[in-house]
């Protein structure tokens, strides 16, 4: 199945069988602390790509950040905590809340409303309050 769609989960496998059993030795060993050295370079990387306006560059850096992501996500399944299922629903359902002026029609007034809506949202989630 080599559709548009199944690119996603083709990288899911890939890294997947990369930290299997007879995959590479280097993702294997891998943890959530020896990936941090990973992800600020292709964090920077990516930075650099955008702020040369290189498009190319842009999509290459990109896949990269999926791929440190992904193993990230993987690294922690593996380890039991959570996995990409648990990733993707909770930035889905952040993504909802967050914007109720699209997904609960209620509108909003000004880009400033919108910053302060969120603002409120995002406090609210952590248990904080906005003054």
């Amino acid at each position: 199945m080599n559709n548009k769609n199944s690119f996603f989960f083709d990288l899911l496998q890939t890294i997947a069988t990369l930290r299997g059993e007879n995959g590479c030795p280097w993702d294997q060993k891998q943890s959530l602390l020896s990936i941090k050295k990973y992800l600020r370079e292709e964090c920077e990387e990516l930075i650099e790509a955008i702020d040369d306006n290189d498009h190319q560059n842009i999509c290459e850096e990109t896949g990269d950040m999926f791929f440190i992501l992904i193993l990230i996500s993987q690294i922690s399944a593996d380890s039991g905590y959570f996995d990409i299922n648990n990733v993707l629903q909770g930035i889905n359902e952040k993504m909802i809340r967050r914007h109720p002026h699209v997904f609960a029609n209620m509108p909003i007034g000004s880009e400033k409303e919108l910053n302060k809506q969120w603002e409120t949202i995002k406090s609210s989630e952590k248990g904080k309050k906005i003054n």
